[in-house]
């Protein structure tokens, strides 16, 4: 998985991510085709589209974001990633989120975020006040 046109450390963070899903490229089946919609004459003539299918899995992507096919290359198999990531990760990652908010619900808030919300309380209620109608004297 060389010769994309990003950074080394995109390509290095990638792969991680591919290595600790345990996502091999002997899995993954690469196809180029062209590209649709607009673009002229270079979507008509260069296969700059990506697809890609996961064997195992059986998810597919296809990426034709770029004019170059390198990019979409890298492109793609990020989208694969993230799509087999929600797969795998689905059940614990919703789990940790509600836990998360459980816990940002029930953490007390601090004396100084308690005072801004009094003092928030204070000028909406002379707001208010100045709404009422006046008192006739005399």
């Amino acid at each position: 998985m060389a010769g994309f046109s990003v950074s080394l450390d995109k390509e290095k963070a990638l792969q991680e991510k591919m290595s600790c899903l345990r996502i091999r490229e002997q899995d993954i089946i690469e196809r180029f085709i062209r590209a649709q919609g607009p673009g002229g004459q270079n979507v008509n003539k260069v296969s700059t589209c990506v697809y890609l299918k996961h064997i195992p899995t059986g998810v597919e992507v296809k990426c034709q974001k770029e004019r170059s096919q390198s990019l979409n290359r890298y492109l793609a198999r990020r989208i694969l990633v993230s799509k087999i990531e929600t797969l795998v990760l689905g059940e614990l990652s919703e789990e940790r989120q509600r836990i998360e908010k459980l816990r940002r619900q029930k953490r007390r808030r601090s004396r100084k975020a308690k005072l801004k919300i009094l003092e928030a309380k204070r000028r909406h209620s002379q707001k208010k006040s100045l709404r009422a109608p006046m008192l006739e004297m005399g």
